[in-house]
């Protein structure tokens, strides 16, 4: 498989493995909700890097549906690379911006992509899919990039979205090439035999039935029977000889109830008749015709849905205005649309209605808006999680979610006149869990947020919190392990306290799994710890960590 590669790479492939768990610190004043809960929809502000890396105790193989629309490098966006990696070559980028007259801009694009990238691959379940929006300007390199993390197995499709006709105009004056007409979406599943629902769309007239060739050009000797005294010596029909008999009774039996016949029977009256059989049956049915030229056709029944392809031309970029319904003025960019956003939703969720959205490039909270519309549609569960580092995280990301639950007077549209109800939390990308600083850190980590942390890097499962007992400092059992954590949000309390010969006994019987304990020290010889299958986990010099 061909590799891409690009100034910096060796040091950002595995970037993501050294950043550090970072706190997640909750804002009731800016949450609309009254419990602020890592588990309701979530808007993070921060570094979308760091916010990934701190999601994953909670959030690893749970999210179903990804859409991101990171910066599509054009030179005129001002994005500033910021990750600090470690290298003197990358470190020269940090804080500069990321113009067109910048020779590296490709390079530094790609290197701020590619540990997000496999962050969001890790979050993703296996029954998930990514959506990324982008233009031209990077597209055939994040395709390399993706076959790359993703696997090109994985590759499903790339959309094709059209563009405003004022956004193709204005660029015509800056370019010297064909105008850009479309923008693309790409696709990767984090499973290769994932299958799509097909999806429809609804049509803005019904398309009234009509009568199809009953014939296929491919060759399949078991397909070809006599048929209205027919028999091809090559090609084949459409379907088996008992369903296309069974398809041709089906008409005979409408023309027998018409009363009429054939030839008198009007085009609306077949398709009459045959709503009202499916409508009185509850089933669908198979019709079948000699045509007047002697050709079998088959019925497709009169429909307001089409099957969608990859060319989504037929939805509007209407960000703008839908966004100006809610401020009243213009506050952001090139806002996405909320029926795109929509559609790729119902696209990979259209059979889990409690499925979780995440979007890291959340912008001016398009994704959000997108859930809760749906969520107010179909009664749906559906959670969204977004991440913004710039300063607009509350003005305008999340004020634009408390407009659209709790409704906006002056709108247009009905449903955001109402709002959608619904509630979301709020939290700020806090300190980092430094084990190795932890006695020298203003804030430490809370109990929970620890115990997280902890549970999730000692056996790489996901934390119950439920499960949490701080008397017995049990806080879960994993595949192999029971996990125990002896810790206050203390330093004092952390420099006078050890395991004891105690809690060691308090501990319940032995059963099978190992028992991982984490202690600011201990007062137990290792025999005992051996005979009672104890593993210590020294706090806060050690963390335990099993390669698995």
């Amino acid at each position: 498989m061909p590799t891409l590669n690009f100034k910096g790479k060796t040091f950002v492939q595995n970037h993501q493995l050294v950043v550090k768990y970072h706190q997640l610190v909750p804002k009731a004043d800016l949450s609309l909700t009254d419990k602020v809960s890592l588990h309701d929809n979530l808007i993070i502000q921060g570094d979308n890097l760091k916010a990934l890396k701190a999601l994953l105790p909670i959030y690893a193989g749970k999210v179903k549906c990804i859409y991101i629309d990171p910066p599509y490098n054009t030179g005129n966006e001002n994005w500033v690379y910021n990750d600090n990696v470690s290298s003197p070559m990358i470190k020269e980028w940090l804080g500069s911006v990321v113009d067109k007259e910048d020779m590296t801009r490709h390079d530094k694009w790609l290197c701020m992509m590619m540990p997000r990238l496999k962050l969001l691959r890790e979050l993703l379940s296996e029954d998930g899919a990514i959506f990324i929006s982008c233009d031209d300007n990077e597209q055939h390199n994040l395709r390399v990039l993706l076959d790359e993390i993703f696997s090109e197995f994985n590759f499903r499709n790339t959309l094709i979205i059209r563009r405003g006709v004022k956004s193709v105009q204005a660029q015509f004056k800056t370019i010297d090439r064909l105008n850009y007409g479309a923008e693309y979406v790409i696709c990767y599943t984090k499973n290769s035999e994932f299958k799509f629902q097909h999806l429809k769309v609804e049509l803005e007239e019904e398309k009234i039935g009509s009568w199809n060739n009953h014939w296929r050009g491919t060759d399949r000797p078991t397909m070809r029977y006599k048929l209205f005294d027919i028999k091809p010596e090559t090609g084949q029909w459409r379907w088996s000889e008992e369903r296309s008999l069974k398809a041709a009774e089906n008409y005979k039996m409408m023309i027998k109830e018409s009363g009429k016949k054939e030839s008198d029977i009007s085009q609306d009256e077949i398709d009459n008749w045959y709503l009202k059989h499916v409508e009185e049956n509850d089933e669908e049915l198979d019709l079948l015709r000699l045509s007047q030229n002697g050709k079998p056709e088959h019925y497709i029944a009169s429909s307001d849905t089409k099957l969608v392809s990859s060319l989504w031309s037929d939805l509007k970029p209407n960000g703008n205005a839908q966004l100006r319904q809610i401020f009243e003025k213009k506050v952001f960019d090139t806002p996405k649309s909320v029926d795109l956003l929509k559609r790729i939703i119902r696209f990979i969720c259209a059979n889990d209605k409690n499925a979780i959205i995440l979007d890291s490039f959340a912008g001016s909270g398009t994704t959000a808006h997108a859930v809760l519309e749906l969520n107010k549609e179909d009664g749906g569960n559906r959670k969204f999680i977004l991440v913004e580092q710039e300063d607009y995280a509350s003005s305008i990301t999340a004020e634009r979610v408390r407009r659209v639950i709790k409704g906006v007077k002056a709108a247009k549209n009905e449903n955001l006149k109402k709002g959608t109800g619904g509630t979301f939390s709020y939290f700020r990308l806090g300190d980092c869990i430094a084990m190795e600083s932890i006695l020298t850190q203003e804030t430490l980590p809370s109990y929970v947020e620890f115990a997280r942390y902890l549970f999730f890097t000692a056996t790489g499962e996901q934390l119950d919190e439920k499960a949490i007992n701080k008397k017995t400092g049990f806080i879960g059992e994993s595949s192999h392990y029971q996990v125990y954590l002896f810790y206050k949000n203390d330093i004092e309390w952390l420099k006078q306290n050890a395991l004891t010969l105690e809690q060691c006994c308090s501990l319940p019987k032995f059963e099978g799994k190992q028992r991982l304990v984490f202690a600011p020290a201990k007062y137990v010889d290792d025999y005992t710890l051996l005979e009672r299958r104890i593993d210590f986990c020294q706090l806060p010099y050690e963390i335990y960590r099993l390669n698995r």
